[in-house]
Formats: C-alpha cells, structure tokens, sequence
C-alpha cells in the first residue's frame, strides 16, 4: 500500500502557493509500506471474498459514462492532485503542476516532465464496467473515476499506461516484478471497496501475484 493519504494531505496543505516547490519525502508512486489491508483483513481473504463471475458485455460502454477529472478547487482537478502527491520536488504555479520528478511504478522510468505521466486507473474503466459499473449510475461512475481515497489513481509513463491498456491480471501485470504484491493488493482493495467482480483468470493471476508479498 503507497501512502496516499498522509501525502494527499500535505498536498492539499500547500496547493494554492503560486510557484512552490513541494516535496512530500515521496516516495515517486514507488511500493514502501508493504500491501494494502482492507477493513475486512488481508488481500489475500478479501480475494477469497470477491464474487467471480464471467465478464459483462461491453456494450453501451463509453469513456464519457467515467467523467474525468473532477474539479477541486480553482484551477484545480484530480490529475493534479495526483501528480502532486505522487511526484517528489513538484513545482506548481496556482493548483497546476509545472515541473517535478515522478516513477513510474509499472515499467521502472523516471518521468521529469508532467506531460510525461500518465494518471493510470488501476482498474481500468472499461475492466470495471465488463465487472458491474455498466449497471451504475453516472454519478457513481464519476466517483470512482475520480477515487482519491482508494489506491485506484497512479502516476505512471504514457507507455506503461497505453501497453496495459484495459486489461486485467491475467492478460497484464507490471514490468517491474517488484511492484507485483502491491499492485495486485491494491486491485484487490479497489474491487472489494467497489464490488466489482473478477474473472476465474483474474482471480488465479492475483493469488500468483500475491505470493511475491
């Protein structure tokens, strides 16, 4: 589990100082704090929790029914607040992020330019309506587009972001082997928070990932 929230806060701290440079001590979206624990105990029993079933159809399906990113505040939405909180020296002028350094967890790379990074959603849109979110409301849908709180949102290269495309587990799993306990601890934690299923494929690729925790 990265530390969204403790870094999410210092961000929201110091976000309207016109041409601050910010420096969270983070961490660049890198694993440090060992895999995501749910409220209801380890990934591991809430993956034996979620509900396997085979994918939905993808009909209907648009972006647009996802709406990114949010407004926070003047000049400011959700994209930003993520490369501030995942990025290290990160510069802003207003709410917008104009310089920093981020890693990108999946392929390994070093991003020294905000129009290099990518906001990845960790279970892709089109993942999440194939396992329910097709039966939401749109305003729902915008939540979890938008999700700050869970570990759904993630900073990572433009190329890492288009290879894994809308795929699961069981079809794509980061380059960086190292990133494999959290990223399936943290997919787990997104589908649990939002009862989405998984597919037999998935589930068994996430049980594999898990054991490198």
């Amino acid at each position: 589990m990265r530390p969204w929230t403790v870094a999410l806060l210092v961000v929201l701290t110091v976000a309207g100082c016109d041409g601050v440079t910010l420096d969270t001590g983070g961490t660049g979206g890198s694993a440090s704090a060992g895999p995501a624990i749910t409220a209801g105990g380890s990934p591991a029993a809430e993956l034996a929790k979620l509900e396997v079933a085979r994918p939905g159809s993808m009909k209907g399906y648009t972006r647009e029914k996802f709406p990114t990113w949010r407004k926070t505040g003047s000049n400011c939405d959700v994209r930003d607040a993520v490369l501030k909180r995942d990025g290290t020296k990160v510069k802003v002028s207003g709410c917008n992020v104009v310089a920093g350094t981020w890693k990108s967890v999946y392929d390994g790379r070093t991003l020294n330019s905000p129009t290099k990074v990518d906001i990845d959603h960790l279970v892709p849109l089109a993942d999440a309506w194939r396992s329910g979110a097709s039966a939401w409301t749109t305003d729902k849908r915008e939540d979890f587009a938008n999700d700050l709180d869970d570990p759904q949102l993630v900073a990572v290269s433009a190329g890492a972001n288009r290879a894994k495309g809308d795929q699961d587990p069981s079809t794509w799993m980061p380059e960086q082997t190292s990133e494999w306990c959290d990223y399936a601890s943290d997919w787990i934690a997104v589908k649990a928070h939002w009862k989405l299923t998984v597919t037999t494929a998935e589930k068994a690729a996430l049980k594999d990932m898990l054991e490198t925790c």
